[in-house]
């Protein structure tokens, strides 16, 4: 029962709320980056390189054996580096669109904190800790005066 109980804590903390969506809009963003990739960029690179078509490069280890009746015996063995190719393009379409955001969330979180800024609410713990420290700021001047 006690496992249960810090399962619901851990649950109403939004936590696992967190990760659920999380992962929720990483799958969708695959989808994304994937028909971005495939759909979008490999067509004109392929164009650009005389129709080579990423995916369907390999180096042949070994042949496909046929046998009599058309079925292969034995199975080819290859090693497809055009889809190592295209999973380097993903990633790197992905690393940099994950910086794009990244970087959009920290200006906006950087232009919400500064309190001097006024086209943006201030979340109310940056304003009252801005404003502590304005009161100590006066209170060490009126120190500093009387001495």
């Amino acid at each position: 029962m006690k496992l249960f109980k810090e399962f619901k804590e851990f649950a109403v903390k939004g936590n696992m709320m967190d990760m659920a969506i999380g992962i929720i809009i990483g799958a969708s963003f695959n989808k994304v980056i994937d028909v971005l990739v495939k759909k979008v960029f490999l067509p004109p690179l392929s164009l650009l390189t005389d129709g080579v078509n990423l995916q369907s490069k390999r180096i042949i280890l070994r042949e496909a054996v046929a046998g009599d009746n058309g079925a292969n015996v034995i199975d080819e063995v290859a090693i497809g580096y055009g889809a190592l190719g295209e999973a380097f393009i993903d990633f790197i379409i992905i690393g940099f669109t994950i910086f794009i955001v990244v970087k959009f969330m920290n200006k906006l979180r950087n232009k919400a904190q500064d309190t001097k800024d006024e086209t943006v609410v201030t979340p109310k713990d940056i304003a009252l800790l801005s404003h502590l420290t304005e009161l100590m700021e006066e209170q060490n001047a009126l120190l500093k005066a009387k001495q």
